[in-house]
């Protein structure tokens, strides 16, 4: 441990990250600029489903969810309205809200279910263990 002062401790060349970010705004203040806001989700891979429950209240899901799945990619697209007030606050999110998900490995795409329940859509997907996909160990040759 040195006992110089802190102002004469050798410093590196390379800034510190924080000190590179220093006076930018935060992602959470971004997050208008890219014109959707993100869905939380939680999801779940059991023996032979994959669930993801996504937190999108206050839609009708009948005509304000979209969920697709392109490629191994499930997206899952929102949009809340705003109800106009003069007087008062409102903290609610309105607008488009996105969410994209790789789905794991067997994922039977032409058997994906969904429902909406108390603000939670739950998409269920599932998934079939591919012949060969177990785990294959690889020999190692010693060089000589």
């Amino acid at each position: 441990m040195t006992k110089l002062p802190e102002h004469y401790r050798q410093r590196s060349l390379w800034p510190e990250m924080s000190d590179l970010l220093a006076g930018l705004p935060s992602w959470a203040n971004l997050r208008p600029a890219f014109g959707s806001h993100v869905i939380r989700v939680e999801d779940e891979l059991k023996d032979d489903s994959y669930e993801l429950r996504a937190e999108v209240p206050g839609v009708d899901p009948a005509k304000d969810v979209d969920v697709t799945v392109r490629d191994g990619v499930l997206t899952i697209k929102a949009e809340r309205s705003e109800k106009k007030e003069a007087n008062g606050r409102s903290e609610f999110s309105y607008g488009s809200f996105v969410r994209s998900v790789t789905l794991p490995a067997g994922a039977d795409e032409d058997a994906i279910k969904a429902s909406y329940d108390k603000g939670i859509l739950t998409v269920s997907v599932p998934v079939t263990q591919a012949a060969g996909a177990a785990e294959k160990h690889v020999e190692i040759q010693a060089a000589s």
